[in-house]
């Protein structure tokens, strides 16, 4: 009988910002495989060194993903899955750590759609992980919702529209994938009156961490940057957003 796969998300950054059970399941895995890409430059990624913290390292595979190389991309999953199969086909488990949370905007859904392509039968299991919205949130002190308030996430990559419409439509907005296009996405939030609501987190929880009001950054920044933008509360009753 086959083995099992085990997405486990290992949060933003900060090491102790994993569960106990993901804690567990990274140390009882036979083989624990870790994201890296170009970025990287050989060296290791971002869930690397979240899980290096509860590992040993001789348990630790890198795979290497190409997630801004459309041409090279399926070629990197495929390497991957096939790495991930050779553990479950002989019954092991295998964990791929993610940043964030294994179902939010992350790789192991590719991987997942890979292996089950090579070991059909394999045992697919999540453990869910801290976003990077809540980090953030955590750190500015901010509440993501109250009483009927909606939350809307949406990536840069969508598109400015997409973008405009939540921060008209909802009163808390996170917003993924756009550090590199930091000012003109600072702009977009500036356009629809919402910047005194607005901060900004890149590399939460690890070196270069910066965690600032919106109207403090100039420049681009990171990928791994978050944007949240929630409604100021300051003098609202107590449950005034209950209906």
């Amino acid at each position: 009988m086959s083995g099992a796969l085990v997405g486990v998300g290992v949060g933003p950054g900060d090491p102790e910002h994993l569960t106990l059970k993901a804690v567990r399941e990274l140390r009882g895995a036979d083989r624990v495989f870790v994201p890296a890409t170009v970025a990287s430059a050989g060296g290791p990624g971002r869930a690397e060194v979240v899980v290096a913290e509860h590992v040993a390292p001789e348990r630790v595979v890198r795979l290497g993903f190409a997630m801004t190389d459309a041409g090279g991309r399926d070629a990197k999953w495929d390497a991957a899955g096939a790495a991930i199969a050779d553990v479950v086909r002989e019954g092991g488990t295998a964990v791929f750590a993610t940043l964030g949370d294994p179902s939010l905007y992350s790789t192991f859904a590719y991987i997942v759609h890979t292996v089950r392509g090579l070991v059909a039968d394999v045992e697919v299991r999540t453990v869910p992980g801290i976003t990077a919205m809540q980090d953030l949130a955590a750190r500015t002190g901010a509440m993501l919702a109250e009483g009927t308030d909606g939350v809307a996430l949406v990536p840069w990559t969508a598109g400015e529209a997409r973008v405009r419409s939540a921060l008209e439509g909802f009163e808390t907005v996170v917003i993924y994938k756009g550090g590199r296009q930091l000012p003109r996405l600072l702009e977009v939030v500036r356009e629809a009156g919402r910047e005194d609501e607005a901060s900004v987190g890149t590399h939460l929880g690890q070196d270069g961490e910066v965690v600032a009001a919106a109207a403090a950054i100039d420049g681009p920044a990171s990928y791994f940057s978050t944007v949240l933008v929630t409604p100021m509360r300051d003098g609202a009753p107590r449950g005034g957003r209950i209906a």
